[in-house]
């Protein structure tokens, strides 16, 4: 939901809009279930879910006497658009902190939505047995307060917004109540910076490394593409970004950056021996992106199968080590990651075209390879398709300029560097995709159709600052 809200706003509907739609729907269900001389008690916490309790009980104040409940104090009120809501509804009644059930003809319950994580734990654990305990009908907002933990508010009614939260059922929600409140459906179907919500927050006390370690294997035909995708992984955050590469092309590379650490591998190309001390290399990693600029040699693809196959980290696939893997899809069972493959490149890991028009054909046969191979895949096209097996999510953010050569190995490291950060595949196949076609506009505005590979890497840090900090 917190996705969708960001989308929202991303898209015209702000956030004050939805909370006003979501705090009248709740109003308008408990006036249907509620006696006109009933008392009735809000009780809110600090955070968007509040805000809609708030809006609740500006409406109900019209219809019923409303007492209004604080879980936290008045200046913990954690939103902009929560607080406005607060002072709206603040004339209209009183805010008391202690709540009396029985007092009360209904209840509702908006104090934790969807983002909680763990145990509530006081001053929200308390208020939560005090209405399991109070035999009274309760409406909860979105989702029941602690749920899905173990302790959450058992209620009569929850008036669930936009779907059905998965894992809601009647034993654990009462009569749920889905209302639309007027989030866009492209917000759903479409990536955007809410996808950013799905970036785990760095901790103040991390060291260096703890924001993520990206291995890069690519190279020895081609120089530049493993240079990008080293790049592009630590402009996305991470801390730090091995490329090992044949010597052929490890010194073009360690002059392209010093922020990268090269490993050279003898020889010109990938080959077998080189596995082991691979795999060896690769256990400190968080990630290992694999494809850029390797080749299709005979033994690199011997070589890409035989690391693939033995790897047990997380993997991103992306140019020649797709088709690799295409010839031999079962060393992909039990893998996790990401493959990056456009419209050829799908082919040769799935046997099927794509067709260049029919976008919903396109999404059917990336869920099926998806689901079948168990990976997050990432058609890149006019629109990009994203599916972990389950889900698809389009992209539709990029400029036309951006088929310059490089710009696949720029998303090839963004979307390691998300995974090393912590993020799902299917999350950093979203963030990446967006953050990059962001970065893409940004570079046009000022480098036209002479935009590089190289231009859109330097506009990534700002693409991050401008949507990290919503998120």
């Amino acid at each position: 939901m917190r996705v969708l809200d960001v989308n929202s706003s991303y898209l015209g509907v702000r956030t004050i809009t939805l909370m006003e739609n979501a705090g009248a729907a709740v109003a308008k269900r408990v006036l249907e279930i509620s006696n006109p001389n009933a008392r009735v008690a809000v009780i809110c916490g600090r955070g968007n879910n509040g805000g809609d309790g708030f809006v609740a009980a500006r409406h109900l104040s019209k219809a019923r006497q409303v007492d209004l409940y604080l879980v936290e104090p008045a200046s913990e009120i954690a939103s902009d658009a929560a607080r406005f809501n607060f002072d709206m509804v603040r004339p209209h009644m009183r805010a008391i902190e202690l709540l009396d059930p029985k007092q009360y003809g209904v209840i509702v319950d908006a104090m934790l939505g969807v983002g909680l994580q763990g145990r509530p734990r006081d001053p929200y654990a308390r208020h939560i047995k005090t209405l399991n305990e109070s035999r009274r009908p309760v409406v909860s907002v979105d989702v029941p307060s602690g749920w899905p933990s173990d302790l959450h508010v058992k209620p009569t009614m929850t008036v669930t917004f936009h779907a059905t939260k998965v894992g809601m059922t009647p034993q654990n929600s009462g009569k749920i109540v889905v209302q639309d409140i007027g989030i866009p459906a492209d917000a759903e179907t479409y990536c955007g910076p809410g996808d950013f919500v799905l970036l785990p927050r760095r901790k103040r006390s991390a060291h260096k490394g703890d924001s993520g370690k990206v291995l890069v294997i690519g190279g020895g035909p081609y120089t530049g593409a493993p240079a990008f995708t080293g790049m592009a992984a630590m402009r996305s955050g991470v801390d730090l970004t091995f490329v090992a590469t044949p010597e052929s092309s490890a010194l073009p590379v360690s002059i392209y950056s010093p922020n990268i650490i090269v490993k050279p591998l003898k020889g010109e190309l990938l080959t077998e021996e080189h596995v082991q001390w691979l795999l060896d290399f690769s256990k400190g990693m968080d990630v290992v992106a694999i494809g850029p600029g390797l080749g299709a040699a005979k033994e690199t693809i011997q070589a890409v199968q035989s690391l693939v196959k033995k790897t047990t980290i997380p993997l991103v696939i992306d140019a020649d080590a797709i088709g690799a893997c295409g010839l031999s899809p079962s060393i992909l069972r039990s893998k996790t990651g990401v493959i990056t493959p456009h419209a050829g490149e799908f082919k040769k890991l799935s046997g099927k075209s794509v067709p260049e028009e029919d976008l919903d054909k396109r999404m059917d046969l990336v869920k099926e390879a998806a689901s079948r191979l168990k990976m997050t895949i990432l058609l890149k096209g006019p629109t990009d398709v994203i599916s972990d097996g389950a889900y698809v999510k389009l992209n539709r953010v990029h400029h036309e300029a951006m088929t310059v050569g490089g710009t696949g190995d720029v998303l090839t490291g963004v979307v390691a560097g998300m995974i090393a950060q912590r993020a799902t595949p299917f999350a950093a196949a979203r963030i990446g995709a967006f953050a990059v076609g962001v970065a893409g506009n940004l570079a046009f505005e000022e480098k036209n159709y002479g935009l590089l590979a190289t231009d859109l890497i330097e506009k990534l840090p700002f693409v991050l600052r401008r949507y990290l900090s919503s998120a």
